[in-house]
């Protein structure tokens, strides 16, 4: 009988939801990204990304990215794919696709499918719709030089050994779309303490923990010579085993 609004998360602001909660995923995915650009020395206007799904999660991404200067040359919704070497407006796409149902025949761009989207020659491949969308099948076929899964699971373990021996640096989805549970543990938080942050509150503390996160990944990774996910696995599993002692 005790209103305890902490045991749901994400819910509307006039029912003590959090700002920011909308866009947390797509957006911690975009820290990420700053980061490995930072981390290998990528250049934000001539780095190339392809985003595949165009949904929550991919559209908040692709916005952000393209905001702070990279160059989406790629984007897709479930029915349909569009591309253009120079780069692509998301906003006006995503307005085109509310308006028209898809994103077929954007003006300026060249229909592709799903399918080539992920073989694009392209620095970043961000996966954001639906998993094992990356298989075996087709893991030989990626160009890209890093991708970043904002999707839940998009690569099969199968696919991850090819892409590592292929040299393809992927940063996992437990890092990777970690942005929106971690909004949900700030949300958590200002209602256990009674708290509102304001959304550059949420967003400044957002970056710094994935900013954080990625920083002690890519040391363990470096530590133990391995992938980024079986970096972050490590820190996982290292973390629950403290917490037994």
């Amino acid at each position: 009988g005790k209103y305890s609004p902490a045991v749901v998360t994400a819910k509307p602001l006039d029912k003590d939801g959090t700002e920011g909660r909308t866009e947390a995923t797509g957006l911690g995915g975009f820290y990420i990204l700053e980061k490995l650009a930072k981390t290998y020395n990528l250049n934000t206007e001539e780095t190339t990304v392809a985003v595949q799904g165009i949904g929550n999660v991919g559209y908040h991404f692709a916005r952000y990215a393209r905001r702070s200067g990279f160059k989406i040359v790629a984007i897709s919704d479930s029915k349909s794919a569009i591309f253009n070497t120079d780069g692509i407006d998301v906003v006006e796409a995503s307005e085109y696709k509310e308006k028209t149902g898809g994103l077929k025949d954007f003006p300026r761009t060249e229909n592709i499918s799903n399918e080539k989207l992920l073989e694009l020659d392209v620095d970043v491949l961000v996966p954001a719709a639906v998993e094992s969308v990356i298989t075996q099948e087709n893991a030989d076929k990626v160009r890209a030089k890093y991708i970043i899964e904002m999707a839940n699971g998009p690569t099969t373990p199968e696919a991850d050994e090819i892409l590592e021996e292929k040299g393809i640096q992927v940063i996992p989805d437990i890092l990777a779309n970690a942005g929106g549970v971690t909004v949900s543990y700030f949300e958590w938080f200002q209602n256990m303490h009674g708290e509102k942050w304001t959304r550059n509150d949420v967003f400044e503390k957002l970056q710094g923990m994935m900013m954080s996160s990625f920083e002690e990944v890519l040391e363990a990774k470096l530590s133990y010579n391995v992938s980024f996910r079986k970096a972050a696995y490590i820190i996982a599993i290292d973390k629950i085993v403290k917490s037994m002692d």
